[in-house]
């Protein structure tokens, strides 16, 4: 028997190692089991903090999201500090072009902070759209930060801060008796612990009965192209200088040159690969929206698996067991919801304050 002290968290994924992290700095125990850090679509996400670029409508998710976003410099800092690694969260605001054929009040600011920009304006401050673009929303608060360099940072985190991390470990069952967790079986023994997290992303029906489903998503990297006289990137000249949101593409420039462009969303369960189809409609969209981008080199395709729910909307908080804890179904807002999920559960965990907006979420709503 594995016995995991005070807490276990079953998913090794952005939200899992967030919670981790947030727990052992408040004094828990904690042992994560991770089936394989590479698959968690953490890994394969744009890493996009933008509330008010997807338009979210007034609501205790726009709610959350926002008291997220909010959450991001100082929580990057802080995981920094610990590690000393970088996770390249840029506050580059994100721009979200309008073509003739949009109305632009379908694309209404809903209250938060935006600035509608005309043809010539939103020209200047992005330089290189289409000529098919008539104007568009800007918004200054959003921000994004790089996935793969948060995770790795998460990663690091944990283990420094003395998580027990159990890399390769396959969560075969969740036996309960009554309304408590009493062991988790796994290919590598059983473990037990005071109290329990879910965090398993798309994977989380397997053990629990959640409503919650993968959207496939393929994705792409394009790289900017090379000063050819030195050879190396043009950063202090990138062509990119915010994230474009469009309609169909949303086109986020690295500070390191690179340009990630996606996503399909296929109900395709979890069928693995990229397609022709699918990378054709991104680059289709891109090269429409920012035509230069039809003559950089093609850097790396991949894809992955969003954790959906009926309604797009994460559980969280409390399930039908007393000392289990859900933390999944977040879809596209994973990345952006890492801090607020980290923080509120680890208030209804540790001090069994709950806050009011974990209501909105309760797996109950099913």
């Amino acid at each position: 028997m594995n016995v995991a002290s005070d807490i276990l968290i079953i998913g090794s994924g952005i939200i899992g190692l967030s919670l981790a992290v947030e727990l052992r700095r408040r004094g828990a125990s904690v042992t994560v089991l991770s089936r394989d850090f590479k698959q968690a679509a953490a890994h394969a996400a744009a890493g996009m903090l933008a509330p008010q670029a997807e338009n979210l409508p007034p609501s205790p998710m726009l709610d959350l999201c926002l008291r997220s976003r909010a959450l991001y410099p100082e929580w990057v800092q802080t995981l920094e500090e610990l590690t000393g690694a970088i996770a390249l969260y840029w506050d580059c605001g994100i721009l979200a072009p309008v073509y003739a054929d949009q109305a632009p009040n379908e694309l209404s600011n809903n209250g938060v902070v935006s600035h509608w920009l005309d043809k010539d304006a939103i020209a200047q401050l992005q330089p290189g759209l289409s000529s098919d673009v008539i104007g568009g929303y800007w918004y200054p608060e959003d921000a994004q930060v790089d996935n793969r360099a948060l995770a790795q940072v998460l990663w690091l985190a944990a283990q420094n801060l003395g998580v027990d991390i159990r890399e390769g470990v396959i969560v075969e069952e969740i036996q309960h008796q009554a309304d408590r967790v009493v062991i988790v079986k796994t290919s590598a023994g059983d473990f037990s612990a005071q109290h329990y997290v879910l965090a398993t992303g798309a994977w989380s029906n397997q053990f629990l009965s959640l409503p919650v489903y993968p959207k496939k998503g393929q994705m792409l990297s394009l790289q900017v192209p090379v000063n050819k006289y030195n050879h190396q990137a043009i950063t202090e000249k990138l062509p990119l200088q915010r994230v474009l949101f469009g309609s169909e593409i949303y086109i986020v420039p690295r500070q390191d040159g690179r340009i990630v462009l996606g996503a399909t969303s296929e109900e395709v369960g979890f069928e693995p690969n990229n397609t022709p189809a699918g990378i054709q409609k991104l680059l289709t969209a891109a090269i429409r929206l920012f035509p230069q981008l039809a003559d950089f080199s093609i850097q790396e395709l991949w894809w992955g698996f969003r954790p959906t729910t009926p309604d797009e909307l994460p559980i969280l908080g409390r399930s039908a067991y007393e000392n289990l804890t859900i933390a999944t179904g977040h879809y596209r807002n994973g990345i952006l919801l890492a801090p607020i999920t980290a923080v509120l559960l680890a208030d209804m965990i540790m001090q069994q304050q709950v806050d009011p907006l974990l209501s909105y979420f309760h797996y109950s709503r099913f």
